[in-house]
């Protein structure tokens, strides 16, 4: 493990293509606190087209309120599909990208949806078929590589799914989501909060000048 400064803090590098980064040290007394992150990534326009993007757009139903002007971001085939580590390629990107306040594990088998803040979802094992948009959305096949970028206020929920699935969550700026059942709280508040998150600064995977940029604006 290779050591180095730079002006905006202490590197440590693994290899060219996975690092982790320290950020400038803060010192209490004594003691120096150093708080881990990922370095941005250099992504070439290979990787960007090698993706496969969609989007969709989901009406408020009465009880899943969706979102009226950010439409969901799936992208297939991104670089996690072919990596050693799945789950850990997609922590480090999103780390990277500023999405962070990561997990392992799942999605609920019912329909839920998060109004404080948006959601990146990366497949790191098996597959799955997902409902998105709530009970009148669409249903999605899902498997490993593909990134599922879901804006405050869309419905989500696990139909089913392969032995194993599992996926990566991760949100920006880390501030983790609230958690509503769709049909479980008056409406009128929950469009509100909605209607207040903020955008995001970078695409979870491609950073500033990624692909979801151009859909949310």
């Amino acid at each position: 493990m290779i050591w180095r400064y730079s002006g905006s803090g202490l590197f440590c590098s693994r290899s060219a293509a996975r690092s982790v980064a320290l950020r400038r040290a803060d010192w209490t007394g004594s003691q120096m606190v150093l708080e881990p992150r990922w370095e941005v990534p250099i992504i070439s326009s290979m990787e960007k087209e090698a993706v496969q993007i969609e989007t969709h757009l989901f009406a408020d139903d009465g009880e899943t309120v969706n979102n009226p002007v950010l439409p969901l971001v799936l992208m297939r085939g991104t670089e996690a599909a072919t990596a050693d580590d799945p789950a850990a390629w997609f922590e480090e990107r999103f780390a990277a990208n500023k999405w962070g306040a990561s997990w392992r594990w799942g999605v609920y088998p019912y329909h839920h949806f998060h109004t404080n803040n948006h959601e990146v979802l990366g497949v790191a094992r098996g597959e799955a078929e997902l409902t998105m948009g709530g009970a009148r959305g669409e249903r999605f096949t899902v498997t490993v590589g593909d990134v599922i970028v879901i804006p405050a206020g869309v419905g989500h929920k696990c139909e089913s799914s392969s032995s194993g699935f599992e996926v990566v969550g991760a949100y920006p700026d880390s501030v983790g989501p609230d958690l509503i059942r769709s049909g479980a709280e008056e409406a009128g508040e929950l469009r509100r909060a909605v209607s207040e998150v903020p955008l995001p600064d970078c695409d979870p995977i491609f950073g500033s000048s990624g692909p979801l940029l151009e859909h949310w604006k």
